[in-house]
């Protein structure tokens, strides 16, 4: 098919009008496509947004935060790394994309996709057979592979990493869907069930791509043919490697940097002024040991704050119909990460061990 380069998506633009106003950018989304195509840009902006917000969710109370620098996702864009952080935003943002196109195809959003009706009629198990209307990840797949894809354009092993990566992310669209089905039958005996497949809530793919990132594999690479660039041994090396990765395994190739310190060169902030939970309710244990994640063994002090938050109380129900608010202020007490007093001595060794983020 032939090709022409297209600017799809601005910073300015797209976010400024459908994601309203946000930190995030995708202006590294310059894509590679048919004409045709450009009337998916937005749904690919608005699936990108998603990725990364699910990917600062996932990673909230964490070291590496998923912080704005993430985004850079092509390798001729500045980014070089390939590290295990780098292999999560890859298969997030993929599968934030793939997700946004099959949901806005489900809406009837798009003239050219319509329901996967390919298993209608077949008997799917015991009590059940196929129908309905099953969200078409297929065209999902089919179009974010098109637009997210294209930002590889080196033949190198990175890119390599990054092209599996993103294929991880679509593969985990599919596997989290969920089956739904309906009853048939005498006076609703359910004697026979219609079912078809939905996406399952994106929080589901986070989640399922998070245990991804715990299990990623570090793939080890023969640096001399390697070093050969796109020869014929380096692409050799490559495909062995890859033959023994699975194809839902992220993969990375690099060790990850100290996060607790920043580094303006590589876009990390560190974790001083972070923000860290010694106290709630419903807190995991998690987030329960985030200060002494982010503050202590990075050789910070916790830091409690007082902030004076405003927020509705109590409210009465009025007939008829209308709720009215009371504005209470309390004080409410946030921890930080900072820096310890200089004269102070320091027992705490930072610890680096594993991938602690």
């Amino acid at each position: 098919m032939k090709t022409s380069t297209f600017l799809i998506l601005s910073i300015a633009g797209v976010y400024s009008t459908v994601l309203h106003a946000t930190a995030w950018s995708v202006n590294n989304f310059l894509m590679t496509g048919p004409k045709a195509y450009l009337t998916y840009s937005s749904s690919v902006a608005a699936g990108a947004h998603s990725g990364m917000e699910e990917c600062k969710f996932q990673f909230g109370w964490e070291r590496w935060n998923c912080p704005e620098s993430a985004l850079q996702l092509s390798t001729h864009n500045r980014l070089r790394s390939a590290t295990r952080e780098t292999s999560f935003v890859h298969a997030i943002s993929s599968a934030g994309v793939m997700y946004t196109l099959t949901r806005n195809c489900s809406m009837g959003d798009f003239e050219s996709c319509g329901c996967d009706d390919s298993r209608n009629g077949r008997v799917g198990g015991r009590g059940w057979v196929w129908g309905g209307c099953s969200d078409n990840v297929e065209f999902g797949e089919r179009i974010s592979k098109l637009f997210v894809d294209a930002l590889e354009t080196g033949h190198d092993t990175r890119a390599l990493i990054n092209l599996h990566n993103n294929e991880v992310g679509r593969l985990a669209v599919k596997a989290t869907m969920k089956r739904a089905c309906k009853c048939h039958g005498v006076s609703g005996s359910c004697s026979i069930q219609t079912c078809w497949l939905q996406l399952a809530e994106f929080r589901e793919i986070g989640n399922y791509l998070k245990i991804k990132y715990n299990q990623a594999h570090k793939l080890e690479m023969d640096k001399r043919r390697m070093r050969a660039g796109n020869s014929a041994d380096s692409r050799g090396a490559t495909a062995e490697t890859f033959h023994h990765v699975h194809a839902t395994e992220l993969v990375f190739l690099e060790d990850s940097p100290d996060y607790c310190t920043r580094n303006a060169s590589l876009g990390h902030h560190g974790t001083e002024g972070r923000e860290c939970l010694q106290t709630g309710k419903n807190l995991s244990q998690w987030e329960k040991r985030s200060c002494r994640r982010l503050c202590t063994e990075c050789g910070l002090r916790v830091e409690e704050r007082r902030t004076e938050v405003v927020a509705s109380c109590n409210c009465k129900f009025h007939w008829c119909c209308t709720v009215r608010c009371e504005q209470c202020r309390q004080l409410v007490a946030k921890h930080f990460c900072a820096r310890r007093d200089t004269a102070a001595p320091n027992h705490i060794k930072r610890k680096s061990k594993g991938h602690k983020r």
